[in-house]
């Protein structure tokens, strides 16, 4: 016993009766941290710092993770599809996406808990390179957070449903969004926006529409599903690109030289789109 201000406290009871408090819970049936964007702060911090040694590397950090289907499909270089997330283009990208990222995520991150909000990240940023790979040409480069960022979008529209807040704000920046990808001259992978969007969207509304005793398990199958979906997306494109190269089977693909392929289909590393 210890001499407090009012009477004595028992430091041992009151560290026993702390642990049988229950914790409290996000929406998503997560837990409540005292830093409820500590991972938001992490993530943009995380691209700050790649984008500095994509500067001092001279490109060359840029050139060995940035997507591009080539090195995928032919040398096996499968972590491009979620490297290139973290990579930017020029200020400006990193820019626009780092402040979306700290308005959105600042305000998802909060009612999904750390764990769930680090899933939908990182599936949104995976479907969204894998999109991008199945449908772009096989030469195409891009870096980004941007597929990442637009699962958040969606994870926040889905959240604004559940919480029947006014959407109307959100559907409008995530269209804005989306027409600025189709400008001409903007260079934007609206593939990776897309793949992006839908992949946070479905996640996010597995996660706080499933009945509460099961949340943490529908929450782990629903990331795991994505996540093979997006898996066997890449393995057909990859195998795909392939057979056109080997000429067992005609794309549009095959009339344009290939980086990563073999010598006879090989170019330069491809300019990458800001």
């Amino acid at each position: 016993m210890v001499e407090a201000s009012v009477g004595f406290h028992c430091p041992e009871c009151v560290r026993d009766a702390g642990r049988q408090l229950r914790v409290g819970k996000t929406l998503a049936g997560g837990a409540v941290h005292k830093d409820p964007i500590l991972l938001t702060k992490i993530l943009v911090a995380a691209n700050v710092v790649l984008y500095g040694l994509q500067l001092l590397s001279n490109e060359a950090l840029t050139e060995q993770f940035l997507m591009s289907g080539g090195p995928v499909a032919f040398l096996g270089e499968w972590w491009r599809l979620l490297t290139s997330a973290f990579l930017h283009g020029s200020p400006t990208h990193l820019l626009f996406n780092m402040a979306a990222l700290w308005f959105v995520g600042g305000a998802i991150e909060p009612r999904l808990g750390r764990s769930r909000y680090l899933a939908v990240y990182l599936v949104s940023a995976l479907a969204g390179s894998v999109f991008s790979y199945m449908v772009d040409p096989v030469s195409q480069a891009s870096v980004g957070a941007s597929g990442a960022v637009f699962g958040l979008f969606g994870a926040l529209f889905v959240l604004a449903l559940r919480l029947r807040f006014d959407i109307g704000g959100i559907i409008a920046i995530i269209a804005i969004n989306v027409v600025i990808g189709f400008v001409p001259g903007f260079n934007i992978n609206w593939r990776a926006h897309l793949g992006g969007l839908i992949a946070g969207s479905i996640l996010t509304a597995a996660m706080i529409y499933a009945p509460q005793r099961s949340r943490r398990w529908v929450s782990i199958g629903a990331t795991a599903a994505l996540v093979l979906v997006c898996v066997a997306g890449a393995y057909v494109r990859t195998e795909q690109i392939r057979n056109c190269v080997q000429e067992e089977q005609s794309f549009v693909l095959c009339d344009e030289p290939i980086w990563g392929a073999p010598p006879h289909h090989q170019q330069n590393p491809p300019d990458r789109p800001a």
